[in-house]
């Protein structure tokens, strides 16, 4: 179960007396010029946000609260979970300087890397998926200032060792970015285990409901957060109190749903686990599956997302099962209350090694329905990955 204390915690946050009547909530406060009384204090930021771009009350309770979550000095808010990823390598990183990430990293953060970095002086360097603490911090060189984490990994879900791992990269001056949107900030968090930055898709579990883009950054270092607050401010980028209000909204019940997916996942996958059309399950919650010890040791609970590795198959099969089901929508993302069901295998061609799976690789994120139906679909998708095998 993920940390007790943040149910606590999340709702207190929104009813702690001081501040007078008020709603539960922070009104949305749509507005682009901010008026003042006199002349004097146009400037005076002691008194506010000056102008619509900066937070304001949605946006600023979400952020604290975020923070709190995080165990977090302080926590920004970005457009989108991409953006969460993007602006601390923009701020950390100079020409000349080299990112060590995991082959399996997610797809548009590679891109990033691979384009926008580059031509900017910036080289990236790549890990197995799979490799021990020992072996990626063998891979890091003079010029490596930061270590991108993303544990568990895109598609694959591979675990690495955070706290092993950030505890030695502090003790040779290179920082730690981790991208912590499975765990979403309740079943790990990575600034208590020694990470520097900790970045969320709040698109994802927070807003948990399929219906807004937003990211977090979260630091412990004040010092760290300098210069991701000074690009933040010179790229104009925020997100919109409707939208802050929607993931505030949705991070009051955050724990509540993280866990109860978290459940029907695991019945689902134990399911699947025990069907012969499946030759593997990727999911480090699952007892037996890759990565399970380290996510025993260090995990509160799990996401509800996992891969499915198929015995064999073909892309007319993997799409027969899935236009066969009725509950599990096709489509991208996850962390919503909805059950979502994708045809990953092609995506694993863009690894410089990709793995050796022995099928076709599904992705599945469990929602909120009962398990015992999603059960039931999944079985008759089933029959039609065997139908259309024949």
């Amino acid at each position: 179960m993920p940390d007790p204390d943040a149910r606590t915690r999340l709702i207190a946050s929104a009813t702690r007396r001081g501040a007078g009547r008020r709603p539960v909530s922070p009104p949305v406060e749509r507005a682009s010029t901010l008026l003042n009384d006199d002349p004097g204090s146009m400037r005076d930021e002691a008194a506010g946000p000056v102008y619509g771009i900066e937070d304001l009350s949605a946006a600023r309770a979400l952020r604290a609260a975020l923070a709190d979550l995080e165990g977090a000095s302080d926590a920004w808010l970005v457009p989108s979970g991409l953006a969460a990823v993007t602006v601390p390598l923009t701020a950390l990183l100079r020409p000349g300087d080299e990112v060590l990430a995991t082959d399996a990293l997610y797809g548009p953060s590679r891109r990033f890397l691979n384009r926008h970095m580059k031509a900017r002086g910036i080289t990236t360097a790549l890990h197995a998926p799979d490799a021990g603490a020992t072996d990626i911090l063998a891979a890091l060189t003079d010029r490596t200032r930061v270590l991108l984490i993303e544990s568990p990994a895109s598609l694959t879900f591979d675990l690495v060792d955070v706290p092993a791992l950030a505890a030695a990269c502090r003790a040779r001056g290179v920082l730690t970015v981790m991208d912590n949107t499975w765990a979403a900030g309740l079943a790990f968090r990575p600034l208590a285990h020694g990470v520097d930055v900790s970045v969320q898709a709040v698109t994802k579990y927070v807003g948990g409901h399929s219906d807004l883009l937003m990211g977090s950054i979260a630091v412990s270092d004040p010092a760290v957060g300098r210069p991701i607050a000074e690009t933040l401010e010179d790229l104009g980028w925020r997100v919109s109190p409707d939208d802050a209000w929607l993931a505030l909204r949705g991070l009051r019940t955050l724990p509540l749903r993280y866990a109860e997916q978290a459940r029907s996942a695991l019945a689902v996958a134990r399911w699947l686990q025990a069907r012969p059309e499946v030759a593997d399950i990727l999911y480090p919650a699952l007892p037996g599956a890759p990565g399970h010890d380290l996510w025993r040791r260090d995990y509160a609970g799990a996401a509800s997302i996992f891969g499915v590795v198929m015995r064999g198959g073909s892309e007319t099969a993997a799409h027969a099962l899935m236009s066969t089901l009725e509950l599990f929508g096709l489509g991208y993302s996850w962390g919503g209350f909805e059950s979502l069901i994708t045809h990953e295998t092609g995506q694993l061609a863009f690894r410089r090694s990709p793995p050796a799976l022995s099928g076709e690789l599904l992705r599945l994120h469990i929602g909120l329905e009962d398990p015992a139906d999603l059960i039931a679909d999944l079985e008759r998708g089933l029959a039609a990955w065997t139908a259309a095998s024949r």
